[in-house]
This record gives C-alpha cells, sequence and structure tokens, in this order.
C-alpha cells in the first residue's frame, strides 16, 4: 500500500498502459482520477478510480480536470501522462493533419496536464510525475515519424521539467516501453511489424500493460525519491542489444 491516502491522476486511464497503471496505483490505495476522451457523464465509478471526460489537447477541458481533482480531493500527488495515439506510416506518406494530431494530443497533451498539475504540486510543495514516452522517441523506427518525433519531444521535456521543479520537491520521469499488448498496438502492428519486433527483441515477446504499469508505481513510489529527468526503458532489452543472435 505504498500510495494510500495519496490521489492520482491518470491521463488516458480507459484503456491499455493508462487503465494498468491507474488499476495498479488503486491496488496500492491511492484514490485516482482516470482522465480519458471516451469517459462520459454516465461512466460509472468504483474501485477507487474516478471517471473524467478529458480531453487533454483543450487547455480548459485540462483546468476543468485539476480542478474536479483538487474539489474531490483536496490534493494531487501523483500525474501519469498516458494519453496518446499512434500511426504506423511511413514518412513520405505522412498527411500534415496526421502529425499535426499526434503533436497536439501526445506533445501538447502532456505539456498541457503536466504543467497544470505542476503548479498544483509546487504550491503543494511536492509531488511525482512520469510521462510515456516511447522507445520509439529515442531510436529510428520506420513507420514513425510523427509519432517517434512527439514521443521524442514527450522525453525532453521531461528532462526540461525535471529540471525546472527539482528545487519545489517535484520529481519527473519517463517510461519508454517497447512493444506492449495495447488496444492501440493492436491496431497499429500487422502480423509482419508483430513478427519483427519479436524478431528484434531479446525477450521475443510483448510487454503486458501490467509491466509497464510496475515501472510507473516505481518511479512515483518513495523508493524512486531520488530519481529525477531519468528515461527509463521498458523494452524487453530492445534498446540494449547489438548482434542478438546468428543465422
Amino acid at each position: 500500500m505504498r500510495f494510500s491516502g495519496k490521489t492520482a491522476i491518470v491521463t488516458g486511464g480507459f484503456s491499455g498502459i493508462g487503465e494498468a497503471i491507474a488499476q495498479a496505483l488503486v491496488r496500492e490505495g491511492a484514490e485516482v482520477v482516470a482522465a480519458d476522451i471516451s469517459a462520459s457523464e454516465t461512466t460509472l465509478s468504483g474501485g477507487g478510480i474516478l471517471p473524467l471526460h478529458t480531453d487533454v489537447a483543450d487547455p480548459a477541458s485540462v483546468a476543468a480536470l485539476v480542478a474536479a481533482a483538487r474539489e474531490k480531493f483536496g490534493r494531487i500527488d501523483y500525474l501519469v501522462t498516458s494519453a496518446g495515439i499512434g500511426h504506423d506510416i511511413s514518412f513520405l506518406e505522412t498527411p500534415l493533419a496526421e502529425f499535426d494530431r499526434m503533436v497536439a494530443i501526445n506533445l501538447r497533451g502532456t505539456f498541457l496536464t503536466a504543467q497544470a498539475v505542476a503548479r498544483e504540486m509546487v504550491k503543494a510543495g511536492g509531488g511525482a510525475i512520469v510521462t510515456i514516452g516511447s522507445v520509439s522517441g529515442l531510436r529510428g523506427n520506420i513507420g514513425r515519424a510523427a509519432y517517434g518525433a512527439t514521443k521524442g519531444g514527450v522525453g525532453v521535456l521531461t528532462q526540461v521539467m525535471a529540471t525546472e521543479l527539482a528545487a519545489s520537491g517535484v520529481r519527473v520521469n519517463c517510461l519508454a516501453p517497447g512493444p506492449v499488448e495495447t488496444p492501440l498496438v493492436a491496431r497499429m502492428h500487422d502480423a509482419a511489424t508483430r513478427a519483427a519486433w519479436a524478431r528484434v527483441t531479446p525477450m521475443h515477446r510483448y510487454a503486458a500493460p501490467e509491466e509497464i504499469a510496475s515501472a510507473a508505481c516505481f518511479l512515483l513510489s518513495a523508493e524512486a525519491s531520488f530519481i529525477t529527468g531519468h528515461i527509463l526503458v521498458v523494452d524487453g532489452g530492445f534498446l540494449g542489444a547489438g548482434l542478438a543472435e546468428r543465422g
């Protein structure tokens, strides 16, 4: 129960990695606001999770999210910015509208939610933020021109936030997952892509969302009290591999 008496906001908290993180935080005692564009006024809350319809690319929607969390719980101890979209499309074929959409949700959305919540954390004297990047923000993976650019931006944004907020007691770290079994990845990865990822990843499999959630909980917890500005890669060895096999 590392998070007993604490309150967290998890964007994208209704699916994939965000949902797994929200549930993991609740299991360890936290009250969680699951901010998701798919949530509605009729969405039922329960089990320590409060659903809230949020468009992370809209400043007014983000402001309403923060105000609702503050009103309901009186504090915001943790933030995880998991809301995001992806598309597997080559650089030369990427439409401007698709690029702009990914920037708006993946990068602008991370900036808006982190800035709004960090302001509350600074007033309260501390907190912890985990952003969700990707190995595609650290390597030039094919088909990831827009997605990789936004996730690379998330990584650098995380480091800037960590540097500027450290004196206020706010830690900021980034998770960079490799392939994960989520609805988003199911839409992005066809059979050939899945086979390629499994082949070049030393552990030869995709992660379960719960494995990413465990890493997020560590970075949020007091166990990571001297860790900030770090990009933690959770990828089954993908980035670390050189010559992984012969033949």
